[in-house]
């Protein structure tokens, strides 16, 4: 596997044109399709089912295409900083939403200003499968909402701590109370948010440590869903009170009276031991950690 047969493979998958591709790397459509053919062969899989006269990824093409962009980064990184110029290449961040939403906006700020080379790819967080694709270098920083999170191959850096509250229209029959405990959402609608990582799971152990485990779940992978959703007067949810706090000022929504009080989790940051820092995910760590401690 030879890096010009990955730079020809990623222009065809990019525009999914043999003709294209060959345009753009100034190369003749023959040698683009041996190329292909033989990267084809020496994997012993199909990149691209051929129909008619367009073409689509397999599913063994878009694996592929996940590692082709990681090596070729990799070989501009090398190259950028072998020649001391600034970081260039791409990474993929996994983010839960409401850090995308509240805290992320002047970090992107402030490296774009300095890197406008680089390309960030930002995923919308799930727990499950961040390690593996962590290791797997097809993400190469994380961040988590929880109380800890701990792997032997992993490095973790807390960057803060997120306050939860537990919130409901003002019209929510528990908006009376004047405390709320947990037993008391028993049979209740309850929001939960399904990308937000580590909190969901926070709040599902407190609900089973007090053997509460008859309310109607809902779950969306949407804030604003959410948020709207308790505002119409569907349910309660546990959110960041970052993410609440201007419909709280508006009195669209009320923090409930916990008896758990407010519970606070730590803004991590996540990375895999034995990855190589390169300058460019170097840099965006270190504009990361300069403006969540400000």
């Amino acid at each position: 596997m030879e890096i010009q047969q990955l730079r020809s493979f990623r222009a065809v998958a990019s525009l999914l044109s043999f003709n294209k591709a060959a345009d753009r790397l100034h190369y003749a459509q023959s040698s683009i399709s041996a190329q292909i053919r033989s990267l084809e062969e020496e994997l012993g899989v199909h990149l691209f089912d051929r129909l008619g006269k367009s073409i689509r990824l397999t599913e063994s093409g878009a694996v592929l295409l996940q590692y082709a962009n990681k090596i070729l980064d990799l070989v501009d990184e090398s190259q950028a900083s072998v020649r001391n110029k600034e970081p260039v290449g791409s990474l993929t961040v996994r983010i839960p939403e409401s850090f995308g939403i509240y805290h992320l906006p002047p970090v992107l700020k402030e490296f774009h200003a300095k890197y406008p080379k680089v390309h960030l790819n930002l995923i919308s967080c799930a727990l499950e499968g961040l390690d593996k694709d962590l290791r797997k270098g097809v993400t190469d920083l994380a961040f988590l909402l929880a109380e800890t999170f701990s792997a032997a191959d992993l490095e973790v850096e807390p960057l803060g701590f997120e306050s939860l509250v537990l919130v409901a229209s003002p019209q929510h029959p528990l908006s009376a109370k004047r405390t709320v405990h947990t037993r008391d959402l028993s049979g209740q609608t309850i929001l939960f948010s399904s990308l937000n990582c580590g909190y969901k799971s926070i709040f599902e152990q407190v609900l089973k440590n007090e053997e509460v485990d008859n309310y109607n779940k809902i779950e969306c992978g949407s804030l604003e869903v959410i948020k709207n959703s308790v505002i119409g007067g569907l349910g309660v949810s546990v959110l960041p009170e970052v993410a609440v706090a201007a419909e709280v000022e508006r009195k669209r929504l009320v923090i409930l009276p916990w008896s758990e009080g407010g519970l606070d989790v730590a803004i991590l940051m996540i990375w895999y031991k034995d990855k190589w820092i390169s300058p460019t995910l170097h840099a965006f760590m270190d504009v990361t950690r300069k403006i969540m401690k400000t």
